[in-house]
This record gives C-alpha cells, sequence and structure tokens, in this order.
C-alpha cells in the first residue's frame, strides 16, 4: 500500500509507519516535526500542520490509504487549539481524500469519546456519545468520528479504531507523564477505589491499524463503523501504574488523598490557571480525577470478529520489554 500517516512523529504514528516500511509499503508521514531516524529508516517525512489544508493535500498526493493519527493530546488548553487541530485537521484530510479519490480512511479514534464522567465498564461500541464533556479532548476527538464515519460511502471507505491508553518501548505521553509526576512528587492515589481500566500495548494497536487498511473497502463488514481496542485484560488502575512505575526503576505509589479533596483541589487549580491565564496543564483537573477513579474497560469483540483481530502481548510481556528499552534507552534522564 501506498499510506500517508498523519501524525507520523508521535508513538503511534512512528511505530506504524516503521511497521508498515518493515512490510515493504510506500510510506509517508505527515507532522510538524522533521524525523531523521524515519528519514533513514527510508521513510518520506513531510513536514506541515494538520490544520493547514494546503500541506494536507500535498502530503495525500499520490496515496491509496490514509491513517489520520494527527491529535492534539492533553489534559488543559483553549477549546479552539484543540478544535483546530482534532475537528478542522480531521476536516483537512477527508476534504482531501474527496478531492484526490484516496478510497480509504482508518482514523485513530479515543474510548473517551463516550466516557460521561461515571463508570464505563463493558461496553461496546453501541454506548452513545455523552450529551456533554468534561474535557476538550473527547469533545473534539468525538466531533472528529463523527464526521469520519459520516463520510463512508461508496468511494471513501471509512474506519474509527478507539485504542485505549497505549503504552509500551517508545511511549511519549502516558510513561513520561506517571515517571515525571513520580520523581517530583507529584503523583497520589485518590480515595480508596481502585477500578478496572483497559490498556493496549504499542504492537498491538499497531497491528489493529494495519488489518483495518487491508481490510477496509466501501462493501467491507468494518466501513462506516468504530472499534475499541485494548489488551482485553482490564486491571486495577494503580496495579498498571505501579507496573509501569517498576519499569522505570520506580517504587509504587503510596501517597493518598480524599477523592473529594481531589476534586476540590481540582477545581482551585483550574480556578488560578484561568484567572492567571498560565498555558501550562495544572497539577491537577476534575478530569484527571475522573479518570483515575473511574473504570473504564471495554467490549472488544467486535474488533475480534470483524477486524480478525487478537491482541498478542500479554501485560507482563510488554512491561518487561518497556523494562528492557528503559533500561538501554534512558529517556527519562
Amino acid at each position: 500500500m501506498r499510506a500517508l500517516i498523519t501524525g507520523g512523529g508521535g508513538f503511534l504514528g512512528a511505530a506504524l509507519a516503521r511497521k508498515l516500511r518493515e512490510r515493504g509499503d510506500n510510506v509517508r508521514v505527515l507532522g510538524r516535526g522533521f524525523y531523521a531516524e524515519l528519514e533513514a529508516g527510508g521513510i518520506d517525512c513531510v513536514q506541515g500542520d494538520i490544520a493547514d489544508y494546503e500541506a494536507v493535500r500535498s502530503a495525500c498526493d499520490d496515496r491509496d490509504v490514509i491513517f489520520h493519527a494527527a491529535a492534539k493530546v492533553g489534559l488543559w488548553g483553549a477549546f479552539e487549539d484543540y478544535y483546530a487541530v482534532n475537528v478542522g485537521g480531521t476536516k483537512n484530510v477527508l476534504r482531501a481524500c474527496l478531492e484526490l479519490g484516496i478510497s480509504k480512511l482508518v482514523f485513530t479514534g479515543s474510548p473517551s469519546v463516550v466516557f460521561h464522567g461515571g463508570d464505563v465498564a463493558g461496553v461496546d461500541e453501541s454506548a452513545p456519545y455523552p450529551s456533554r464533556y468534561d474535557s476538550h479532548y473527547s469533545r473534539t476527538k468525538a466531533q472528529a468520528e463523527e464526521m469520519v464515519l459520516a463520510s463512508n460511502y461508496d468511494k471513501l471507505a471509512t474506519v474509527s479504531l478507539r485504542p485505549h491508553l497505549i503504552w509500551g518501548p517508545g511511549d511519549r505521553n502516558l510513561l513520561p507523564r506517571i515517571v515525571a509526576k513520580a520523581r517530583s512528587g507529584r503523583l497520589f492515589r485518590i480515595g480508596e477505589d481502585n477500578k478496572l481500566v483497559d490498556t493496549i500495548y504499542i504492537d498491538d494497536a499497531v497491528h489493529a491499524h494495519i488489518l483495518a487498511a487491508i481490510q477496509l473497502s466501501p462493501l467491507s463488514e468494518i466501513s462506516g463503523k468504530a472499534y475499541f481496542l485494548s489488551a482485553g485484560d482490564p486491571r486495577p488502575i494503580w496495579e498498571i501504574v505501579g507496573r509501569l512505575l517498576a519499569a522505570a526503576g520506580l517504587p509504587p505509589v503510596k501517597k493518598r488523598i480524599p477523592k473529594g479533596l481531589a476534586f476540590f483541589a481540582a477545581r482551585a487549580c483550574e480556578a488560578a490557571w484561568r484567572i492567571l491565564g498560565l498555558p501550562s496543564e495544572p497539577p491537577l483537573t476534575r478530569f484527571l480525577v475522573s479518570q483515575l477513579t473511574t473504570a473504564h474497560w471495554f467490549d472488544i469483540s467486535a474488533a475480534k470478529r470483524e477486524l480478525g483481530w487478537r491482541p498478542q502481548v500479554k501485560i507482563e510481556d510488554g512491561m518487561e520489554r518497556t523494562a528492557h528499552w528503559i533500561k538501554a534507552t534512558r529517556p527519562f534522564d
């Protein structure tokens, strides 16, 4: 396949690019930076902004499948910034696909699009979008996904994959955040809850994206649908955090604060950051507290049945690989 990956410099995008190139595919990535390591591996790197239509159209030229993984992530920031990337960028990708006659679009969605503030336990893809969101990220990802799935028709086949908490060697988001908070003494267990959460190892997320691209066509069973992806092995959230910290050579989290106090502190932090106009992320937000104190795990039977996908890497094996990567590369030093 002749593939373009938007967000190709990110954790998932870069791993997907390397795997596709390993398969012998013609791979191009679009990102804000220049990625020498990817270039050295025979991957065409195009520097550009997903919010710039001309840059997107140019990058999409002569491709037959688009993997749209670019997104603004995080727990804080202006709605306009999230909208410009997550919604505006997706509009640009869809427009380019239609103008250039590209027939396949694999969108990287997020399970957070169904998060309503309470436990999300074992739900499948029939779970609706909530009426309101507590994060700009979730809201704009839902808007983008709706557009992608609504654009599925006889000339453009679309699918949305919703991987939950991707981790593993090369992680540039989840693991670095946990390590930084732990080292600064700002990582606390909240309340007495230790709810179940799903995660997915990077290789399994990449494999699902490739399978989707191979199968996708206007007449395929997967076109116009969304799929949850995970290891299918939900664990207590503080077990996962503890294992990731152990992989980084750090002790488990022992400090604890009451849930009510955490929400109060989060509201105070958000108010202070708004009043002061600080661009950085507050140390605590209400969305983060909700995520740490609620269950979020999903029924992945549809992905197994219709994509023919199965998670291959057990959590224990993935943690061992991650520990080896940290020891070899020392990414947090």
